[in-house]
């Protein structure tokens, strides 16, 4: 018996590797390998213990404590989370999870390995930017190639066009299956500028689906929006370094505005084979999107020349290649009256506690009484056309 009901097929467009310190340095080039930062879980539920009781155990869980995870059975995405879940950091533990969740496919992300290559930073050199994400797609792509349900996702700043494209190389070379890009200006350039037409290009022609995810871009607005002349707010988990109220009520403005740059500048248009999908970014912001940008090019194209060669809308762009994860809590099914059923994918956050206790229960309440084929979308079919791999 699996959490997933045995009646559909469920695909997972969200889970997560819970790096232990070394994730990054074990992988990284030898040469560089001093100055790869361990991976910090300052912004974590997870304490210093945990992981040292985990490192001095030889960076495994014990029998007992692996054992106590598969006894769960059905009940592991309700129990099993952060660091202690089955799976979280052993790909062997991970391919024993997805046989008790029961998805048929389950994208995997890093969650604290990117704040090196994800920096904004233009004082980074590029030497170690893309060192780190060299060493985190290393280190993916050996935590996914035992099974074929685990479809590694790469991390690829888009700071420097032609080492962008070197890196896609490489993860492709290496059986990863999605190009995670900071949802930002890729350094001096917006996304659309055309040094990085033959990054997009290679995406398309090979079906590799770029992905915007929460942590691509900084979690936090600059001070002087938090100050009020009160006392600071606390983030979700009750300290501050990650989202806090005003954050989260504007976190879709940073992929939104990445998007909006895809859309406008051509990119969508010039490459029809190109798919990409933002996922833990909420979808709340999604309808309306596909409003504006339909009025924004209809009323400005008589001025913009880039507008006019565009032969589809914004809207049936984004509704072709494009998808989006709503959060468990928000309401998947009145997004969908709004928009299309085309739009969404399922997602479980696997393990991270944000997915909640019962994901597939969240979104089948929000879903109601809505069509058997609104949910095959939901559930499958969309995470199918997205990720054409799958």
């Amino acid at each position: 018996m699996t959490y997933a009901p045995a009646n559909r097929a469920y695909y997972d467009a969200d889970s997560h590797i819970m790096e232990l310190p070394n994730f990054l340095k074990d992988f990284a080039d030898p040469a560089l390998r001093d100055e790869i930062p361990e991976v910090s879980y300052s912004a974590s539920i997870v304490t210093d213990e945990e992981v040292a009781v985990i490192m001095n155990q030889g960076g495994r869980h014990s029998p007992e404590h692996v054992a106590a995870q598969i006894a769960m059975g059905p009940q592991l995405i309700e129990k099993s989370k952060e660091i202690q879940a089955l799976g979280a950091f052993n790909s062997a533990d991970r391919t024993t999870a997805l046989d008790l969740l029961g998805f048929k496919k389950q994208l995997v992300f890093a969650t604290h390995s990117l704040r090196m290559p994800f920096s904004p930073s233009s004082k980074l050199e590029h030497r170690l930017r893309y060192g780190a994400a060299r060493a985190h797609n290393r280190h993916m792509a050996e935590f996914c190639k035992s099974d074929k349900r685990l479809m590694g996702v790469a991390a690829i700043p888009l700071d420097d066009p032609e080492l962008a494209l070197a890196e896609l190389e490489f993860s492709l070379a290496n059986g990863l299956k999605a190009a995670w890009i900071p949802h930002r200006p890729c350094g001096e350039r917006a996304p659309g500028h055309v040094d990085l037409d033959p990054f997009w290009a290679r995406l398309a022609e090979t079906g590799t689906p770029f992905v915007l995810h929460v942590g691509g871009a900084p979690l936090q607005l600059a001070k002087a929006w938090m100050n009020n002349g009160r006392p600071p707010t606390k983030d979700w988990l009750g300290g501050g370094e990650n989202l806090r109220t005003k954050d989260v009520a504007l976190l879709h403005e940073g992929p939104e505005q990445f998007l909006t740059m895809m859309v406008l500048d051509g990119v969508l248009e010039r490459h029809k084979g190109l798919r990409g999908a933002a996922v833990e970014l909420g979808a709340g912001w999604v309808p309306e999107m596909l409003r504006r940008l339909d009025w924004v090019v209809k009323h400005w194209s008589r001025n913009d020349a880039n507008l006019q060669g565009l032969s589809r809308t914004p809207s049936e762009q984004i509704t072709q290649q494009l998808a989006f994860t709503p959060f468990v809590f928000e309401e998947v099914g009145s997004f969908i009256d709004q928009s299309n059923p085309d739009l969404y994918l399922f997602s479980s956050d696997y393990p991270h506690i944000e997915g909640g206790r019962n994901p597939i229960g969240r979104f089948e309440a929000s879903l109601g009484e809505r069509p058997v084929a609104v949910r095959d979308k939901f559930y499958a079919d969309n995470f199918k056309r997205i990720f054409a791999d799958a």
